[in-house]
């Protein structure tokens, strides 16, 4: 057979890739007055904001707090409206034992292990704080199941502190507008405390969750009914 004619000269393929498209740079956080008009809106549209979490006095809402973790303020009041009418103090809840609060709490996820820390937690109140909430953050998180959110929570609320309570709400607005910009809640919370005028503190983080569990939602947030979509740097904001 007729040797092939050689085909034309095969072009080489660089081993550099192309460059990636740059991504948009992100926003720097707002400046101190912009910060200032984003709690003004805040106040002007919700002057007294509330928790969701239904209680009854410090312990109850302790308690409520712990269950929250993952877990909607919706099912965990649902389940709290029978679980604190029995038992509304460290020494009923004592009384009531694990087994009864683990049936009144089994529609909250993890409910094993989170009613097993509230009979720890009531033990703990006994022995080492009176039966009563203590109102600082270094002996709340002592105790089963809290951790430095729940501990802000309680504070803020029970005590009138100004703390700021982050949770996935609140870290995702404050990273979008931006407020700050952080990687951890902790990152999120220090930042909030310096860049948030005190007037303004007090209900700083009621203001925030509310926001990112109504408006500035994960997946679809109405960007069109944000109070401050004018002053949001987030480059994906729809309007």
């Amino acid at each position: 057979m007729p040797a092939k004619k050689p085909g034309p000269p095969q072009k080489k393929v660089s081993a550099k890739l192309a460059p990636a498209k740059r991504r948009s740079a992100k926003p720097k956080p707002l400046d101190a007055a912009t910060v200032h008009e984003v709690f003004r809106r805040f106040r002007e549209h919700n002057p007294e904001p509330k928790g969701e979490l239904e209680y009854v006095n410090p312990y109850t809402l302790l308690v409520a707090v712990v269950l929250s973790a993952q877990a909607t303020d919706v099912g965990v009041n649902k389940a709290t409206r029978a679980l604190f009418a029995a038992a509304d103090t460290p020494a009923k809840m004592l009384a009531l034992g694990e087994d009864k609060v683990r049936d009144l709490i089994k529609t909250i996820g993890l409910f094993r292990t989170k009613a097993k820390n509230v009979i720890l937690l009531s033990e703990k109140l006994i022995a080492e704080f009176g039966g009563e909430a203590p109102r600082q953050r270094e002996q709340l998180e002592t105790l089963p199941g809290v951790g430095r959110k729940t501990a802000n929570v309680v504070l803020n609320i029970a005590f009138g502190e100004e703390t700021i309570a982050v949770d996935t709400h609140l870290f995702r607005v404050s990273n979008r507008l931006p407020l700050v910009i952080g990687k951890t809640p902790l990152d999120v919370e220090l930042g909030l405390i310096k860049v948030i005028p005190a007037e303004f503190r007090r209900h700083a983080h009621h203001w925030l969750i509310l926001h990112g569990r109504y408006i500035c939602k994960a997946l679809r947030p109405e960007c069109e009914k944000c109070p401050v979509n004018d002053l949001c740097r987030w480059p994906e904001k729809r309007i």
